[in-house]
């Protein structure tokens, strides 16, 4: 089941920018009430970047994105952003879009929705 959609993934360079987006495919962004972004390297477990309520705007971020990333929504456009901006080459993961109908956790077995992932590689 695919109810979310991830884009915006790709290639960056050390410093550079990326900016992905997470588009709802069979529900409103009101339908959640928390929405996250995590990330996951080869052999590494699911890493919560950052999450956001839907309707209070609130976010918190991992201490290792502070300052770099920048997540936002757009209810009526039923998108969620995550602007990547001073990539590093530690940056470089799978990045996926989840929710859930309840509070935000950093852990991943809470949320329910998922997107497929969009790939991230930062280059030193």
């Amino acid at each position: 089941q695919v109810q979310l959609v991830e884009s915006g993934g790709g290639s960056a360079q050390a410093g550079g920018s990326l900016r992905l987006s997470c588009a709802s495919s069979g529900y409103t962004y009101a339908y959640y009430y928390c929405m996250a972004w995590f990330r996951q390297a080869p052999g590494k477990e699911r890493e919560g970047v950052a999450t956001i309520y839907t309707f209070t705007g609130t976010t918190v971020y991992a201490d290792s994105v502070k300052g770099r990333f920048t997540i936002s929504r757009d209810n009526a456009k039923n998108t969620l952003y995550l602007q990547m901006d001073s990539l590093k080459p530690e940056d470089t993961a799978m990045y996926y879009c989840a929710a859930r109908l309840g509070s935000c956790y950093k852990d991943p077995k809470f949320f329910t929705y998922w997107g497929q992932g969009t790939q991230v590689t930062v280059s030193s």
